[in-house]
């Protein structure tokens, strides 16, 4: 130790400082960088439970609300007039009574989304008397006169007189009455880490269904049932809408054990992992114990970090499983790439200690201290807070770098908020425009038919008749696009001459009373090449636009449609430009907001611009805006030639999603 002290004063004193310095550095790094990527990797994998579970909570209630659709579908069915004053008439060989009710069951499959759904009508002995299968955009009759009594389901709801809905097992002998024996049939494929043995022997032959029951009733006196079902098996729209606009990651839905409708893929190459089993360790847990699974789990052919949850029958026995996942590869390149990260900068901190002496080392620690306190109001949700760009270049570019992280983290939560919120916003119209569609309806009808029956003589009458259906025709057309806001989610694709579409918009306009003092003008390139697109959307996109732009336009004025090459190759733009009144800027960064209008109440529903970002979005192309106020509009989009394909629907059209 003498001579270690003897020969460090030998030393100059700036070696003694750079080499005092620098052990300290050192040391501190040593110790400090394990500390700071062990909490580091403890708050990565805090999120990612957070995210599951926030995952979970997700799908959990788009499979309620599928659920709560279908037990809506049979209730209404069942309660009907119609369907009590015919079932038993029906089900005595009465064809005009079948038919009626049968019309009744076209009716409400039309009005579903396109999916795999069947509605059955029972007597109460639980024989079939009629019934229609919908195979995603085609109605097919059902086998009657089938014997549906062994389903558990139904059998109590006949029982107890009530209605009854939950995810059930329909065996392959009841799906043949149905023609979905093909559509339930699933290829067991060899599974790593799976159970030896089958959760239920039926797997790969019989159907797991979402199924709800609804007793016919009159008077206390049990008159038969409606069953609607819908069969998961092959189906994949609920998983794929809840991944598209929930956000998540993977989801799968399993009878048993058994993948019947999932998006993990199969493999590297792509398909999908349907037919394949769960991991021993979620068996053990979640269908032997009934308890949910966190955590990471092997799924088919790697890890995942995941929560697994049962899903019981009517009789709450277990019958299935809902899974939520994000390939845990993607948490660790996070995780590798902070551990380098925090290594990279200890080594550097080192380094760096070696040439700076106590003089110039408070321009290092002011910067230092500012980006912890910036840190620390980050971590208490104040995401306004940037730091400095001062310092050293190494103090800049860290500075810069937690500047932009704070950006990009901002941002991502406002996206992540904004899609949770467009979701239950597009859930809840939905289920709002369903409910107030047919009584509507139904008003038009009895309104318009009273005003047939009014005497001429009597003006007041007709009148107000007159009244009740211009305004339910109003509320018909908010329905309407109640109706468009929440069906945002897929492309019925074809080949479509965008310069013919807007030459037949600018004919047809101009008839119309709304453009009567609006001189329309176009200017389309004679060149420009056909699009894929769905040209119903792509025209009410441009009807919108038109109409905006007459309302902008009082007193008259010109409205432009131009089309030209667009900036990229393989794109074409579309230009709407008015002469009107122009938009305030406060109100340009709402423009495209859902229920946002500047229009009186009662004179638009603000979802117009909603609709028309939806479409364009769904395209894959861009819509931007430019506005002065006292000038006019313009709306310019731009739109891919070619769309991806996602699957074949017709022999000359593509269903892009």
């Amino acid at each position: 130790m003498t001579k270690l002290f003897a020969g460090v004063a030998k030393l100059r004193l700036q070696q003694v400082l750079i080499i005092g310095f620098a052990l300290t550095t050192a040391i501190t790094m040593a110790v400090g960088t394990p500390i700071t990527y062990g909490v580091i990797r403890r708050y990565l994998d805090n999120a990612q439970d957070k995210r599951v579970g926030r995952d979970m909570d997700l799908a959990e209630a788009f499979y309620n609300s599928k659920l709560n659709d279908l037990a809506t579908s049979s209730h209404r069915l069942a309660s009907a007039r119609m369907m009590r004053h015919n079932i038993e008439a029906a089900a005595a060989g009465d064809e005009v009574a079948e038919a009626a009710i049968v019309d009744a069951i076209e009716n409400e499959l039309t009005n579903l989304p396109p999916t795999v759904r069947f509605v059955l009508v029972l007597d109460a002995r639980g024989q079939a008397v009629t019934g229609r299968t919908l195979f995603d955009s085609h109605i097919e009759q059902a086998d009657t006169r089938a014997d549906w009594s062994s389903l558990p389901i139904l059998a109590d709801a006949l029982a107890r007189t009530e209605p009854l809905a939950a995810t059930e097992v329909i065996p392959v002998e009841l799906l043949r009455h149905v023609k979905l024996e093909n559509r339930a049939y699933i290829q067991l494929v060899e599974t790593p880490k799976a159970s030896e043995e089958l959760f239920d022997p039926r797997e790969g032959t019989a159907g797991l269904t979402l199924t709800s029951v609804a007793p016919v009733m009159e008077e206390g006196r049990l008159l038969g049932a409606v069953l609607v079902g819908h069969l998961f098996n092959n189906d994949f729209t609920l998983v794929d809408r809840i991944k598209a606009v929930a956000g998540v990651d993977t989801v799968t839905i399993f009878f048993g054990d058994l993948r019947v409708s999932t998006n993990v893929p199969l493999s590297e190459a792509g398909g999908r992992a349907i037919g394949t089993r769960v991991s021993q360790e979620v068996f053990d847990t979640v269908l032997a114990e009934g308890q949910e699974f966190t955590g990471e789990a092997f799924v088919v052919s790697q890890d995942y970090i995941t929560r697994y949850e049962p899903l019981y029958n009517h009789r709450d026995e277990v019958v299935g499983i809902l899974y939520v996942g994000a390939q845990k590869s993607s948490f660790q390149e996070l995780l590798d790439s902070l551990r380098d990260q925090v290594f990279l900068i200890a080594g550097a901190t080192v380094l760096l200690a070696v040439f700076i002496a106590f003089p110039v080392s408070w321009p290092i620690s002011r910067p230092l201290s500012s980006l912890a306190s910036a840190t620390r109001q980050v971590a208490s949700g104040d995401w306004s807070v940037r730091v400095p760009i001062e310092g050293y270049y190494e103090m800049q570019s860290l500075a810069q770098s937690f500047n932009t992280m704070v950006e990009t983290l901002k941002e991502t939560q406002e996206q992540l908020l904004q899609k949770e919120k467009l979701a239950s916003v597009g859930q809840l119209a939905a289920g709002v425009a369903h409910e107030i569609n047919n009584p509507l309806g139904s008003v038009l009808l009895y309104a318009d038919i009273l005003r047939k029956e009014t005497p001429g003589d009597n003006a007041q009458q007709r009148e107000d008749l007159d009244m009740i259906v211009r305004e339910a025709t109003r509320c018909k057309a908010i329905v309407n696009d109640l109706l468009n806001f929440s069906r945002q989610n897929q492309v019925l694709a074809q080949e479509t001459d965008l310069n013919l579409l807007l030459q037949e918009l600018a004919e047809e306009t101009s008839k119309q009373h709304l453009f009567e003092q609006i001189q329309i003008v176009t200017e389309l390139d004679p060149h420009l090449p056909c699009i894929q697109a769905d040209p119903l959307q792509i025209r009410q996109v441009f009807l919108n636009l038109m109409s905006n732009a007459a309302e902008a336009m009082p007193d008259g004025g010109k409205l432009f449609l131009r089309t030209s090459a667009g900036p990229a190759a393989g794109t074409v733009t579309a230009e709407v430009e008015d002469t009107g009144v122009g938009i305030s800027e406060e109100n340009m960064r709402k423009l495209f907001t859902p229920f946002f209008t500047t229009k009186p109440i009662g004179k638009g529903t603000g979802l117009g611009l909603a609709i028309i970002y939806g479409i364009v979005k769904m395209h894959r192309g861009q819509i931007g805006v430019q506005s002065k106020v006292g000038k006019g509009t313009k709306f310019t989009l731009t739109l891919r030639q070619q769309l991806p394909v996602q699957n074949e629907h017709a022999a000359n059209s593509q269903v892009i999603g």
